[in-house]
């Protein structure tokens, strides 16, 4: 099988800030910009649109100083715009080598909105072009709007690329801008374009408007396209443009004859610091990057992986700098938790992993979300509750707290077979919960132990809601003591390490 290299184009810095709500910093620029080619081994990078603003044009200095530097000054690319040499000069400015001179595409474009002739907006681009010659500036030309031109003006667009093939440029660049067209148009399209003019260099550049991109990117490769822009976590306007992780992951596993040379497993590295520079959150189900797809849930497909892995399919997470994880909760079973028990190095009986199964999905059904590093504190607490007969129930309190109030506790417990009921007041919740169960023992004539040491903490290294620790030690006559309790409420917590304490004592 014949093989092929493509170009990857990344147009996070240019198209991917036309997100709605999203500005990178001129430092940010030049962070992403050294990911992008040195971490993430991308073709080139788009990093601008010219005239925008002065910070624009610093951001582009400090990217070109940094690329000339370093042998990549070919690899920046700048959107421009037929302006008389108005964008060329700004170019000059910035220190920049390649244009990407944006034309119109579909006859709709050029009539309605630059109210132009096909042979007025030619002369005017090859004016453009013959300027940028003279200055050393590379030009590759988009063509806005190209797929409505296929589809409603393809005599204007072949009329278009007739003139385009005969100028000094070096690739011709067709977006899907609206993300309209389906992949078997794409496909078409493309085809028939590559077949009529098969020593010219185009680009796809696909939107994302019904989803398509990923599909319409295969189409375009399959029918000879030469390069891909993409966007990291698939930013762009409006659904945004097709997303560079996906677009990797399809060509690595399906486009055999297509080689690319983007380095995987740096791709969630370079989603995460995307996402965090720009506040843009990334859908925890999104293809490769997405902090769900690779965690399996149901209790079965943990079980399947552990018998000949019948639930794994190419998209392995280590390749892309990532591990498979097993969520724990009510839909988990005993083979999720084993998994996370296995990487913790810990062991549990048959009865002891019931018991523990039992408590996860008790707090799944509250909805609370567990982590691996819960489990040490699940087991600890499930354990731990069942070294002693119980023989006195919390079975109902009401905790208040008001403005201007003293918080307060109405407590109902069971000693012994007998129940009690009290209320008090104190400094917090659990001060008053602590002050009526002190009413019902003076009754019963018994002393509780001394709280001399309250600690609450979360699992270290989990980021659930679900699970809040609280230690509580305790002091008698004759000796010290801690008891723990284990809720997604702290207060909640304290009572039940204070519920164990009653039946040790």
């Amino acid at each position: 099988m014949k093989t092929r290299t493509i170009e990857i184009m990344d147009t996070t810095l240019r198209d991917g800030e036309q997100t709605s709500g999203v500005s990178f910093s001129a430092s940010e620029k030049l962070t992403l910009a050294k990911l992008l080619l040195e971490e993430l081994k991308v073709d080139r990078i788009e990093v601008a649109s010219a005239r925008v603003s002065e910070g624009e044009l610093q951001a582009v200095k400090n990217i070109t100083d940094w690329a000339a530097t370093e042998g990549y000054i070919s690899k920046v690319e700048v959107l421009t715009f037929v302006d008389n040499g108005v964008s060329l000069k700004w170019m000059q400015e910035a220190g920049a080598k390649v244009q990407n001179l944006l034309t119109k595409g579909s006859l709709n474009h050029l009539t309605h909105q630059l109210k132009k002739t096909p042979k007025q907006h030619f002369t005017e681009i090859e004016n453009v072009v013959s300027e940028a010659q003279k200055l050393g500036i590379e030009t590759n030309v988009y063509l806005e709007d190209w797929s409505n031109g296929m589809r409603n003006s393809k005599a204007y667009v072949f009329q278009f690329l007739d003139f385009l093939t005969q100028q000094p440029i070096k690739r011709i660049l067709l977006p899907d801008t609206l993300g309209v067209l389906t992949h078997t148009e794409t496909g078409e399209f493309f085809k028939e374009i590559i077949e009529r003019y098969p020593n010219t260099h185009f680009d796809f550049h696909g939107h994302n408007d019904y989803d398509l991109s990923v599909a319409n990117v295969m189409e375009a490769l399959k029918a000879g396209a030469h390069g891909l822009h993409l966007t990291v976590n698939g930013m762009g306007e409006r659904a945004g443009n097709a997303p560079l992780a996906s677009a990797v992951a399809v060509i690595n596993d399906f486009l055999p004859e297509i080689k690319i040379g983007v380095k995987e497993s740096s791709l969630y590295k370079v989603s995460k610091l995307v996402s965090a520079f720009t506040g843009f959150s990334i859908p925890d189900n999104k293809p490769i990057v997405g902090d769900n797809v690779f965690t399996q849930t149901a209790g079965i497909h943990a079980d399947g992986d552990s018998k000949k892995n019948l639930y794994f399919n190419d998209l392995l997470p280590e390749r892309f700098g990532r591990k498979r994880k097993y969520a724990l909760g009510k839909t988990s079973g005993k083979a999720n938790i084993q998994k996370n028990l296995q990487e913790l190095g810990l062991t549990l009986n048959d009865d002891e992993l019931k018991k523990v199964t039992e408590r996860i999905i008790e707090l799944g059904d509250k909805k609370e979300r567990v982590t691996k590093d819960d489990l040490p504190y699940i087991i600890s607490d499930v354990l731990d509750s069942n070294l002693h007969q119980q023989k006195v129930f919390v079975k109902s309190y009401v905790l208040t707290h008001s403005k201007g109030l003293k918080p307060s506790t109405t407590l109902s417990i069971e000693i012994e077979g007998k129940t009690y009921e009290e209320n008090a007041q104190g400094d917090g919740q659990f001060d008053a919960f602590i002050n009526a169960l002190k009413k019902v023992y003076k009754k019963e004539g018994r002393e509780l132990p001394k709280l001399v040491d309250y600690a609450v903490r979360i699992p270290p290294g989990s980021n659930s809601d679900a699970l809040c620790e609280t230690v509580i030690t305790w002091q008698t006559k004759e000796k010290d003591f801690t008891t723990r309790g284990l809720d997604s409420d702290q207060t909640v917590s304290a009572i039940k390490a204070t519920e164990k304490m009653l039946n040790l004592v």
